[in-house]
């Protein structure tokens, strides 16, 4: 089935008092009755997207042995390279592979009472092969932060919040990431999880696909619906942090991606954009707190206000490879 999402003109909140009222009113109901929409008036040019897009592609036609070597298992900071099945969404593993970036920064290894979570803070690997990924990556970085941050304020606003209540969570130091994802067609079993069906665990995601299509998002219907390529478009959707600051109201959404038939490959890039590692969510004053009707629940999957938590969480149930090889005190607190 296919049902569009929502299409959201960012570039409306610079076009007069008329418009920026009218982004708000499809920006709120996009945020509170689906959780997804797609992102055009961004400002991303298709230059950059097409310098992007072409490093990632020169990057997964490198020999296996330029990117096994720098496989994430390398990497306490869950940085680099995964094989194809190596990844797992609710117990199962997805058919792709992906090289994951985030901000450069550091290594840090937590000292005695330190959080653990401080391990998601380090430097990436690069691939010797292809020296002008590094640039082109951290240029996307810096580009989707801008925008997705323009996007949050926008949003607050939308609900009756102030724009700026979470620039202090963010500060100097917010945790950004980036998923280079291929898609190889279907497993051998004939299984076709591409990547299981979840919600993001921190606030936004602006994902750039390909023209092959394979992404679902659960609809009020309970089904999962066929997100269609949007050409130059984000798809954007928000996160579980989201859902608990206000109390339910804004919507995380399920998601999930059907491996493309055959041999065909699907592309795609999802940037995260999330706060400080060590920021607490506090609730979100806004006009309609009394309509919320409270955050998902979940025993298998708790939430945490303090977002490090959150996020720790995540990884070490979706790397089991990495966590076994450098967190293995760490496996018991995740379930």
């Amino acid at each position: 089935m296919s049902q569009q999402l929502p299409v959201i003109d960012l570039s409306a909140a610079s076009r007069g008092p008329q418009d920026r009222a009218r982004l708000h009113a499809e920006l709120h109901s996009a945020a509170h009755d689906v959780g997804f929409f797609q992102l055009t008036g961004h400002g991303i040019t298709p230059a950059e997207t097409a310098a992007l897009t072409g490093a990632m592609r020169s990057f997964f036609a490198l020999p296996e042995a330029d990117r096994l070597a720098i496989s994430n298992l390398r990497s306490p900071h869950f940085r680099g390279y995964t094989r194809i099945g190596d990844e797992h969404t609710g117990g199962s593993r997805d058919w792709r592979d992906q090289l994951d970036i985030g901000a450069e920064r550091p290594p840090r290894v937590p000292g005695p009472g330190e959080p653990a979570y401080l391990w998601l803070e380090g430097p990436n690997q690069w691939p010797a092969a292809l020296p002008e990924l590094r640039t082109i990556a951290l240029a996307w970085i810096d580009r989707l932060s801008a925008v997705a941050n323009r996007l949050l304020h926008e949003l607050l606003a939308s609900i009756g919040a102030s724009p700026d209540f979470y620039d202090a969570a963010f500060g100097d130091e917010p945790h950004l990431h980036l998923k280079m994802v291929r898609y190889p067609g279907r497993a051998p079993d004939g299984a076709d999880q591409g990547v299981g069906a979840h919600k993001d665990y921190g606030f936004l995601t602006l994902l750039l696909q390909d023209d092959i299509g394979g992404l679902q998002v659960e609809r009020s219907d309970g089904r999962f619906h066929d997100v269609p390529p949007l050409p130059g478009a984000f798809v954007v959707n928000l996160g579980e942090l989201l859902e608990v600051a206000t109390d339910g109201y804004l919507k995380a959404t399920h998601h999930r991606v059907v491996s493309p038939p055959g041999d065909r490959e699907r592309f795609s890039v999802p940037f995260f954009y999330n706060p400080r590692l060590d920021a607490r969510i506090e609730p979100l004053p806004f006009r309609y707190a009394q309509q919320a009707p409270g955050a998902t629940a979940d025993p298998a999957n708790p939430l945490f206000a303090e977002y490090g938590r959150n996020e720790l969480k995540g990884w070490l149930r979706a790397h089991p490879g990495v966590a076994r090889r450098h967190h293995a005190a760490l496996l018991d607190t995740v379930g």
